[in-house]
């Protein structure tokens, strides 16, 4: 996964999956809306007074292949560049798979091959002892 100073390299949308590079569901099971509800204030424009009761375009949660996911949008980057590496560095800390979305994919569509590569890791996955799945 690219860090923040690498931002210029996401021009197309692309997909934060609950999974790690290891295998492992990430936790809580509401992460993707929670995370989608952090960023609900960054839009093109004010949504009047229902602007809390909706997500942001930028940042939707969704599912891909049955994983929960968020779908990033990087016209996030041009109007809060922080908020985008925010969601980069997210994805980045707890060690999430990302794929890139080519132009008119759908989440469904995205092929194997545009899954980001993860580090090589020692040794079996190990389940989470605090929160198994």
């Amino acid at each position: 996964m690219s860090t923040a100073s690498g931002m210029s390299e996401w021009t197309s949308r692309f997909v934060i999956l609950g999974q790690t590079h290891d295998g492992r569901t990430f936790r809580p099971s509401d992460w993707a809306e929670r995370l989608a509800g952090v960023m609900a204030s960054f839009r093109p424009h004010k949504a009047g007074s229902q602007q809390h009761l909706t997500w942001s375009p930028y940042v939707l949660p969704s599912s891909w292949r049955g994983i929960r996911c968020v779908v990033v949008d990087p016209r996030l980057r041009d109007i809060e560049p922080m908020a985008f590496s925010f969601m980069l560095n997210f994805a980045q800390d707890n060690q999430l798979q990302t794929v890139l979305l080519e132009p008119g994919d759908e989440l469904g569509q995205a092929r194997p091959d545009q899954v980001r590569p993860e580090p090589a890791r020692p040794g079996p996955a190990r389940p989470d002892p605090i929160r198994p799945d």
